[in-house]
């Protein structure tokens, strides 16, 4: 059974970048060796936080959710920072 994640990074620039994906590591690595052109020139990247589900759209729903805060204070409470 495939696994999803949503994830969050904070970029160079103090903005953070919400995704999904079915690879985490993979996509990690790609946004680290500048292959994701959204945060490419905004490296160095930091994972803050990770969250498996089992269906893309459970993945999809719960990414759209924090995407539709555009607050940073959102995702920093979010955090629990």
């Amino acid at each position: 059974m495939e696994k999803w994640f949503v994830y969050v990074l904070k970029l160079k620039n103090w903005r953070y970048y919400v995704w999904s994906t079915n690879n985490l590591e993979r996509r990690i690595q790609q946004h680290q060796e500048g292959k994701s052109l959204t945060t490419k020139n905004l490296r160095p990247l930091e994972l803050l936080y990770m969250k498996e589900y089992p269906t893309l759209l459970e993945a999809r729903r719960y990414e759209y959710h924090i995407k539709k805060q555009k607050d940073r204070k959102f995702i920093q409470n979010f955090m629990g920072w």
